[in-house]
């Protein structure tokens, strides 16, 4: 009966979309419970995937959606034309060079995935890959890696149909497909020297945690692929790598606070893995070889890592020697290892830096570049015995550049340099800075905005990004779409909120556990502040972020309404307390050490403070735009539902409020460059909509 009702309901409000009424979702109480505390959850059944009642809510949504953007349909042609107006439809990355061999990624007008392209020894230019092929009849693709053997015969590589982030892995030679094929795999994998054998990663069919690292050999059955590890701790995932001199290959295990790293010998194809240091509690570690013993990047003692050396595998750590020692204002992000060089990234007040030093002398020199709104990292380096050494930078004003830097001489000169197709584009023409807010505590939050000369701040719109969590810093990278919101006049604006390492280690433990609000109310500090200091009107400020930039979203709109005029939240966490409580979706046990475990009373009650579906109640809320992919390994797709769902229910105004679900898609969107860039024009579309009054 209940489900007849169910249906019945849908039909009624399937039939309503022909005159635009928002969808309205059946009711069916569901009380959870726990530490004594109900909850009463009347869009639990949204979890029923494939069911009818499930499908038909997400398609009177997505008609909803379609029918808000037809007014908008315009725009975002006219966005779609100015991106590729913009964007060189024959885009090539800069060329690199892997196990000798020199290749290049291509981009072909009409084609909607890359092209591989590989320079043979007589310097002729090949294609080696097409995505293109691959994707041919498929809704979905993706080309997570790709792996020549250390011989360059065969191609391993690693694909996704589906978007569910499960990987099947394919070998490749001569032109040809080897009967092997590597299911429900991670997605990661690694030659051994001998050119026959793999090592790869598996997933836990119903967590999707990376738990198995398995070895196959060519040729035989993946029934007969031995195990090598399993991690039987569920709040760790393991991965596998190569050290740079190929002697070794890798095995790591990590959690957000723990690590331990085990060690097989890339030349033996029986080899038993070897852990290096046994993990410990709060102690994260990596490990770099060299012909000398190994390089360890640790933050035992060292809240922002230091570096320490040892000849042999040590017994422990305090018999290695410190290299690099520990800096509480200088965040040690990444160690590379080369021959005569180690290579330090350090970030310093928010900034990155690559500094070298030397392996017989220890002699320091830094690669560093002028300016506050920038990135700065490495490209790729698969040579050992590397002269030349090849980094990245680009700004929020200027595209991306590959230089080669001479480790010898210190010579440095940009190897390839992305340009638009855009003649009219000058960098001048736009100005980038960082700029300081005060949180509420009376920390300085950094703030990297960009916006266009001439435009009258006092009057411009804003668009505020963030992100902040899992220690991750969102660089301030050059973005060709996004030039379309500024030359409209808007200000572009990240907000380096707590949570992740901007300013450091300490930054993002100031934004996690049961300091995670910190990192709300940096972002609505931020936006405060750049109303209140004439950086924007304040009543004209939307807010962007996704996934856990989603959550993000979601309490800022439930604190602070009255800030934001729009809001884009994609593929939103946002059911944080009841997802985290459910132990067979995938990836929640690793994230206790995140968020915080709320079978744990403590945590129950801190994340029942801001868990964004949670705390919905009567009152006017901005206009919302919510994307969300069907497949959506990492939050799944009845978060964003029942959030739009209850949201409809209790807001006391008729702002916008659409839910678009890709049916085809996973996390990370729909796949194609054209599907990305129709995502990328629609999000904009909402916010220029709402500024130019074509909607409300």
């Amino acid at each position: 009966m209940k489900k007849l009702l169910l249906i019945t309901c849908f039909h009624l409000f399937m039939q309503q979309q022909h005159t635009a009424q928002e969808p309205i979702a059946p009711r069916k109480d569901q009380i959870l419970e726990k530490h004594g505390h109900q909850r009463n959850d009347p869009y639990y059944w949204m979890r029923e995937r494939d069911s009818q009642p499930v499908l038909d809510y997400l398609n009177a949504e997505n008609a909803y959606a379609k029918a808000y953007f037809k007014a908008l349909d315009p725009l975002v042609t006219e966005l779609l034309n100015e991106f590729e107006q913009r964007i060189d439809p024959n885009e090539t990355s800069a060329p690199f060079i892997l196990n000798a061999y020199r290749y290049q990624i291509r981009s072909v007008e009409g084609l909607d995935y890359q092209q591989i392209y590989r320079y043979e020894m007589d310097g002729k230019a090949v294609l080696f890959f097409d995505e293109n092929e691959r994707a041919k009849g498929k809704t979905f693709y993706e080309l997570a890696s790709w792996s020549p053997s250390p011989n360059n015969q065969v191609l391993a590589v690693c694909e996704d149909f589906k978007g569910r982030r499960k990987y099947e892995v394919r070998f490749r030679t001569n032109g040809k497909y080897l009967k092997d094929v590597l299911t429900e795999t991670s997605g990661g994998l690694v030659w051994a020297n001998d050119n026959k054998t793999i090592y790869y990663s598996k997933k836990d069919p119903e967590t999707l945690r990376e738990y198995q690292i398995f070895r196959h050999t060519l040729g035989t059955p993946q029934s007969a692929d031995e195990l090598i590890f399993e991690e039987k701790d569920d709040k760790f995932s393991v991965g596998i790598g190569k050290t740079l001199t190929s002697k070794y290959i890798q095995i790591y295990s990590y959690s957000s606070t723990t690590s331990e790293v085990q060690l097989l010998d890339a030349d033996n194809p029986k080899a038993q893995a070897q852990v290096f240091l046994p993990r410990k509690a709060g102690h994260i570690y990596e490990v770099e070889h060299h012909e000398n013993g190994f390089y360890i990047l640790s933050n035992d003692n060292a809240i922002n890592n230091r570096v320490l050396f040892s000849k042999n595998k040590p017994s422990e750590l305090s018999a290695c020697q410190e290299i690099v020692a520990h800096d509480p204002k200088v965040l040690i992000e990444g160690l590379s290892v080369f021959k005569d060089y180690l290579l330090l990234e350090e970030r310093n007040n928010g900034l990155l830096k690559l500094k070298l030093k030397g392996v017989a002398d220890g002699k320091e020199s830094y690669i560093s570049v002028e300016g506050e709104t920038y990135f700065l990292g490495l490209a790729l380096n698969d040579n050992y015995a590397a002269t030349e050494l090849y980094y990245t930078y680009n700004s929020m004003t200027t595209p991306s550049r590959v230089y080669a830097y001479n480790l010898k001489s210190g010579q440095q000169n940009i190897f390839f340099e992305k340009k638009l197709r855009d003649p009219k584009f000058d960098p001048a023409a736009y100005i980038s800075k960082r700029v300081w807010a005060t949180a509420n505590d009376g920390t300085q939050i950094p703030v990297s905005i960009m916006y266009k000369k001439g435009t009258d701040l006092s009057k411009a719109p804003l668009l505020l990004y963030g992100y902040g969590s899992y220690g991750y810093t969102i660089p301030d990278i050059f973005s060709p779409t996004r030039l379309s919101l500024v030359d409209r006049g808007f200000v572009f604006a990240t907000a380096h909120i707590r949570g992740c390492k901007y300013m450091g280690e300490s930054w993002y433990q100031d934004g996690k556990f049961d300091k995670k609000i910190n990192t709300f109310t940096d972002f609505i500090n931020a936006a405060e502040y750049l109303g209140h200091m004439g950086y924007c009107d304040p009543a004209h400020i939307y807010a962007n972020g996704g996934s856990a930039g989603g959550l993000l979203m979601g309490a800022v709109a439930n604190m602070a309404p009255y800030l934001f005029k729009g809001i884009v939240s994609e593929v939103p966490f946002v059911d944080v307390v009841t997802t985290m409580l459910d132990e067979t979706i995938p990836l929640t046990t690793g994230e206790y050490e995140e968020w915080g475990n709320p079978n744990d009373p403590y945590y129950y009650y801190y994340l029942l403070k801001y868990s964004p579906y949670d705390n919905l109640h009567p009152m006017d809320y901005p206009a919302i735009y919510i994307t969300s992919g069907y497949h959506d390994s990492q939050v799944q797709y009845w978060e964003p539902a029942k959030y739009v769902a209850k949201l409809r229910t209790l807001r006391t105004n008729d702002n916008a409020l659409i839910f678009d679900c890709n049916m085809d898609a996973g996390h990370g969107g729909g796949s194609g460059r054209s599907v990305e860039r129709l995502e990328r024009a629609k999000v904009y579309a909402f916010i220029l909509g709402l500024e130019q009054g074509l909607t409300h």
